[in-house]
């Protein structure tokens, strides 16, 4: 499933192609094998709190979100191969190209709203 994000506050468009890890196959394929992530893409994962660059070829920042929306942290390009980045009280995680986190303005306490397209 694509959709975007918005700053829930604002309404300001952050990601215009937000792509939904909502499968086994899109959880644990993510960007893996990719050798760039556009700017204005970017991997939304629910219930989870933490993800792996395991096998990962390129670098990427990593949003931490709780159930409401609300940012709790962002890691700045984690590179490939680490077994885990996490924390403690996020229900989401949110994948982008290095640097787009600090670009877009994302920061901690920020809320985040997901704009899903239905299929047709």
């Amino acid at each position: 499933m694509t959709g975007e994000l918005r700053d829930a506050r604002t309404g300001r468009l952050l990601v215009g192609c937000l792509v939904r890890a909502d499968t086994l196959i899109t959880q644990t394929i993510g960007f893996l094998g990719r050798t760039r992530v556009d700017d204005d893409e970017a991997m939304w994962f629910d219930s989870c709190s933490g993800i792996h660059t395991l096998g990962m070829r390129v670098a990427i920042d990593v949003v931490f979100v709780d159930r409401d929306g609300v940012v709790l942290d962002v890691v700045s390009s984690v590179k490939p191969w680490r077994f885990w980045v996490g924390r403690s009280g996020a229900k989401s995680v949110l994948e982008l190209a290095t640097g787009n986190a600090e670009r877009c303005g994302i920061t901690p306490s920020m809320h985040l709203e997901t704009r899903w397209h239905s299929p047709t």
